[in-house]
């Protein structure tokens, strides 16, 4: 079963079971998933790594009006945010841990042999790739950034 198929079936689930969030949530998370689908001059087919990109950008998404509602003092738009990017994380992959994302950071140092600030855009190439989808780039780069400057 596909991610989308996932989706779909948990959105039949959650309109029977008439939970609000969950089936605003999943209506909007398919709706982004078909537009990606459509945008650019003809329809394609998604892979299953373009149907997580796509999750990844939304929980992105709401998590960062999380933050901006927080810091306007609204925590209630907040916290449905936040419950939102939840939602759209059980259809992601784990992510990885921080003592896994050291590791994975210091092997990708070392398998490049960077050694200075320089050698950045190889290394984030290489520690994306190897990520997989499983780490946020931010923090991937500040890392990054740390254990080469440092």
């Amino acid at each position: 079963m596909t991610t989308l198929d996932r989706l779909t079936a948990d959105l039949t689930t959650a309109l029977k079971a008439r939970d609000t969030l969950r089936t605003s949530t999943l209506r909007q998370v398919i709706g982004a998933v078909r537009h990606e689908a459509k945008a650019g001059t003809v329809e394609r087919e998604l892979t299953e790594d373009d149907v997580l990109k796509v999750l990844a950008r939304e929980s992105k998404k709401r998590r960062e009006s999380a933050q901006i509602y927080t810091d306007a003092g609204a925590p209630d738009r907040a916290a449905t945010e936040t419950a939102e990017a939840h939602i759209v994380d059980e259809y992601l992959p784990t992510r990885l841990g921080d003592d896994e994302l050291a590791a994975l950071v210091d092997a990708v140092i070392t398998d490049t042999g960077a050694s200075s600030p320089r050698d950045m855009g190889a290394v984030m190439k290489e520690a994306t790739a190897r990520a997989q989808g499983r780490a946020d780039g931010k923090a991937l780069s500040t890392l990054v950034r740390a254990r080469l400057v440092g």
